[in-house]
């Protein structure tokens, strides 16, 4: 029963860590959308697309008041967008996208994390082409037609629409353009009703690398490492 307990415990810890990476995240988003932007949702789509992916993460209403309010503060903190780029082990190809105040504290971070774990931090332009940057939304299914949104959507820069899961387990649609189309294609969906779960812009790599388990969990350690880190806000590799 004490085994038991433990090991819900630390899956309930576990839980709690992840939304509150996820909500400072959000809220970083939500700072730099306002200061370059201002702090009205309706006439800046950088802010309502961060208030969206909070709501699309749960995050309470009083915290993303609380971030706007923050980010209006003369003593609120400038983030600086720093994309980081190398290896992990075994070639596998790292893109690490953070939101600092320190960019010397971010490095002095950051490569350790690389170097201590058997990878390199590279250069700027060193694994970045090797990723395509897209727009990515997810949106719940609804009574709409998903073929004729499907067919409506290409006008508005529709690269690939497809389907994944939550973190329950429901289905949800995802939906990609170019990266230049990002903005048509958040107001096509919001002249359609249809408010996103999410609407970020993601690093699709243009090729894979597929390992043995214990080569890929080396990887995926150093990932987890890099994801931790309170200035890291999302990373992105080629694994499969």
């Amino acid at each position: 029963m004490g085994r038991i307990f433990e090991v819900r415990k630390a899956a309930k810890f576990a839980r709690w860590d992840k939304m509150a990476k996820q909500f400072s995240r959000i809220g970083k988003e939500i700072v730099i959308a306002v200061k370059q932007g201002g702090p009205d949702p309706e006439t800046n789509p950088a802010l309502r697309r961060a208030i969206q992916n909070g709501r699309g993460v749960n995050m309470p209403k009083d915290l993303i008041e609380r971030a706007i309010k923050r980010s209006l503060g003369k003593d609120s903190t400038d983030y600086d967008e720093v994309l980081f780029e190398g290896y992990a082990p075994h070639g596998v190809a790292v893109l690490v996208e953070t939101a600092t105040d320190n960019n010397t504290r971010t490095v002095g971070n950051v490569r350790p994390i690389f170097t201590k774990n058997g990878g390199n931090l590279g250069n700027s332009g060193s694994v970045a082409f090797q990723f395509t940057q897209v727009g990515s939304f997810k949106i719940a299914p609804g009574e709409f037609d998903e073929e004729e949104l499907e067919l409506e959507l290409i006008d508005h820069g529709l690269t690939e629409m497809g389907e994944s899961e939550n973190d329950e387990g429901e289905r949800i649609l995802v939906i990609r353009c170019e990266f230049t189309e990002f903005g048509n294609m958040q107001h096509a969906l919001e002249e359609r009703g249809i408010e996103p779960i999410s609407a970020e812009t993601d690093w699709i790599p243009q090729s894979t690398v597929s390992l043995e388990e214990e080569q890929a969990e080396e990887v995926l350690s150093l990932i987890d490492k890099l994801e931790q880190d309170e200035d890291v806000q999302r990373v992105f590799h080629n694994l499969v």
